[in-house]
């Protein structure tokens, strides 16, 4: 059964907590923005100088009462935790609480105790509410405010069915971070990736799909036959990946409402890698073929005949299309070495880009289209970025085998999977583009080739 979840940005949440402090004021409702440059850059965070603290207590529940996923009251400090756990998790700030930090009254909401925030000390304080409607939806507010000024930057709410109530504070968090550091968001969205069990050298891959900090965990596949490079679809109903059933590849795109899968294409031939066009009608994938290796497009359909787009001799895999679906970065053997190159979407003008030591795999554009992030061998495998003509190259990660970048739908944040020397165990992480943050993501089992959706709608 389909399950769509509509999220309300409700403006009268001023309305219901001022009518309880017997306030006539008006309601304000600002909606983040992105930066405005014109010009992409890598972000740099001044240690020094970032918003160094964020208070979150825990959300007032006015009248609580139970839902199918707990009591309001309760429920309040969950949306609270996650809200502070995402702001910390970003590597931009420093939060405190729910835990520690006393309960807010109702009035509190619209009419912080500065003097008392100042005192902690917080540069910015996160309050709001919690309110179970008449339908058992919950009704989520959420305001911002600074300290130091001693005023209100941004209010907004949103009506969710309980069960989605950490969307509510993925949401919230946002549009904080937004507001805070001009970036476009990225905490209410989700991740697939593989998940891994069983000895080293005969593991059961299975595809899976999490929220974006490791909640709501689910299988998808039953790990019968293996799953590899798992790709959400830009509208996020359905996953591109690739399965070896009896030993054969096959690319299959799986949709999630459904719980169905549908065929792509299938060989006898080694194959690789399939990725989505950013319009969703056409994937991307390698196929060795007599010993060469070469890319090709094929429709989202799974109809009409494979295009090639390159063949030099050796090994092309691809990577990933640009934003504007007008480029195609790849890695390619046919230097010498395993480098990356760029070419025009129908397979024109080929061009090398990496130049440095060691190996290059794994290119994957940037949301923003300002980078590529990648898999550099040289001894170790870490984890970098470039640009897309090839310069500002910068490795982010410095561990034995870090690999398999996939961004995060803000273009800020990189995720890859971690293995552990000798155990082979493998993890997934994230890292932003300072190289300072990194984070283990928690999952169930072993995780690797993560795959990071866009912003949900």
């Amino acid at each position: 059964m389909k399950n769509h979840i509509i999220f309300k940005v409700t403006f009268f949440l001023g309305l219901f907590v001022l009518a309880a402090n017997g306030s006539n004021a008006q309601p304000t409702t600002q909606t983040p923005t992105a930066s405005g440059s014109d010009e992409p850059e890598l972000i740099e965070v001044d240690v020094e100088n970032r918003v160094r603290s964020i208070a979150v207590p825990a959300l007032v529940a006015p009248a609580p009462a139970d839902t199918a996923a707990g009591n309001s009251t309760a429920l309040g400090r969950q949306i609270a935790e996650v809200i502070s756990s995402d702001l910390r998790a970003s590597g931009v700030f420093e939060t405190q609480g729910p835990n520690g930090l006393r309960a807010i009254t109702l009035p509190e909401v619209t009419a912080p105790q500065f003097d008392y925030w100042k005192a902690r000390p917080v540069e910015q304080l996160v309050q709001g509410f919690v309110r179970v409607g008449g339908d058992g939806n919950l009704t989520v507010g959420c305001y911002l405010y600074d300290v130091g000024f001693g005023n209100e930057t941004t209010r907004l709410g949103f009506n969710v069915p309980p069960r989605e109530w950490r969307r509510a504070a993925h949401k919230c968090a946002d549009a904080i971070y937004s507001k805070l550091t001009g970036e476009l968001p990225f905490f209410d969205s989700r991740i697939a990736y593989i998940a891994e069990t069983g000895p080293k050298g005969k593991r059961v891959k299975r595809l899976a799909i999490m929220d974006s900090d490791g909640a709501n965990h689910r299988f998808i596949t039953n790990g019968q036959s293996t799953a590899l490079t798992p790709r959400f679809s830009p509208n996020y109903k359905s996953i591109l990946y690739l399965s070896y059933v009896d030993g054969n590849p096959r690319i299959y795109v799986y949709d999630i409402d459904a719980g169905r899968q549908r065929l792509i294409t299938q060989s006898r031939n080694p194959t690789f890698a399939p990725r989505w066009s950013p319009d969703g009608q056409t994937i991307l994938y390698s196929m060795a073929v007599s010993g060469n290796t070469d890319i090709y497009k094929i429709s989202a359909s799974g109809t009409g005949t494979p295009v090639k787009l390159t063949s030099s001799p050796g090994i092309d895999v691809g990577g990933s299309f640009s934003p504007d679906g007008r480029q195609i970065v790849f890695e390619s053997d046919r230097s010498g070495s395993q480098q990356i190159y760029v070419m025009n979407a129908d397979g024109t003008n080929q061009r090398r880009i990496s130049f440095g030591q060691g190996r290059y795999a794994t290119p994957e554009w940037s949301p923003r289209a300002d980078l590529i992030a990648y898999t550099r061998i040289a001894g170790d495998f870490r984890v970098g970025t470039m640009r897309p003509d090839g310069s500002g190259e910068r490795l982010l990660t410095d561990s034995w085998q870090d690999e398999a970048p996939t961004w995060a739908p803000n273009g800020r944040v990189i995720q890859f999977f971690r293995t552990a020397k000798g155990s082979g165990k493998t993890s997934i992480w994230q890292v932003d583009l300072t190289g300072s943050n990194e984070r283990k993501l928690p999952t169930p089992v072993d995780g690797s080739d993560p795959a990071w959706g866009p912003v949900l709608p």
